[in-house]
């Protein structure tokens, strides 16, 4: 007689019969392996997981980075507007108080315009450009291109604009507009204008001269998500005093 299999009370005749007893040596692998099938399903269900969240982010991504950039331009744009605002402010003090002819009132540096105009009558300078203004934020180094007067690039932005609003440039008031004659030659119709500046026109490159600015642009050569003055590239948005009414 087996002496693993015991048998049970007989009933009419009948006997039961108990199920072999497993030794802890068998129940300790059948739970290991149990274990083990929980472990793979957890694993496969992990990898599924982490592909479907690998698939999303890939999906995510492009649009994420074109937001990002659209917070970069409209900053951009923001301090720009800052740096054309604090050349006025320059401007009209060298010209008013200063009594500098012309192009000679405009700064030649962004130091200029950190350190503020004086107070008449007082001791201190007033600030009129914010540091954070004075910095790039398309770029890495975050130095801002200088716009020089009667420059191509300054040239082909009022040519933008005229583009942009139907054969119009707008004019500046006060000193400001005696300026913009000097700074850029007027146009007065489309007809004399030819096309759009694109991206590949080479007319569009960095100004290297030095002497006053009447503003900034971007370094960025890169395409824009927005558009300023009808503008898709980031270096020819150019901030500048002129062309305001």
């Amino acid at each position: 007689m087996n002496p693993e299999l015991v048998t049970d009370h007989n009933i009419c005749g009948s006997s039961f019969v108990r199920s072999p007893r497993l030794s802890s040596a068998d129940l300790s692998v059948k739970r290991r392996s149990k274990r083990q099938s929980e472990a793979g399903y957890t694993l496969v269900a992990l990898l599924a997981l982490m592909t479907v969240l690998a698939l999303f982010a890939m999906a995510l991504a492009p649009r994420v980075q074109q937001q990002a950039q659209r917070e970069r331009e409209k900053e951009a744009i923001f301090r720009g507007e800052q740096v054309a605002e604090a050349i006025t402010q320059y401007y009209v003090y060298a010209s008013q108080v200063k009594r500098l002819p012309g192009e000679q009132a405009l700064p030649t540096s962004m130091e200029d315009l950190l350190d503020g105009v004086p107070i008449v009558g007082g001791s201190k300078n007033r600030q009129i450009l914010r540091a954070s203004a004075a910095r790039d934020p398309l770029t890495l180094d975050g130095e801002w291109r200088f716009v020089r007067p009667r420059s191509q690039s300054l040239i082909e932005f009022q040519q933008s604009i005229m583009f942009y609003t139907g054969n119009f440039v707008p004019q500046p008031r006060g000193q400001m507009a005696q300026l913009q004659q000097l700074a850029v030659p007027p146009l007065t119709s489309l007809v004399n204008l030819g096309s759009r500046p694109t991206k590949d026109n080479p007319s569009a490159a960095d100004d290297v001269s030095s002497g006053p600015f009447i503003g900034v642009a971007s370094r960025s050569k890169k395409d824009s998500v927005l558009t300023y003055y009808g503008i898709e590239r980031h270096d020819q948005w150019i901030f500048t005093p002129l062309f305001r009414d």
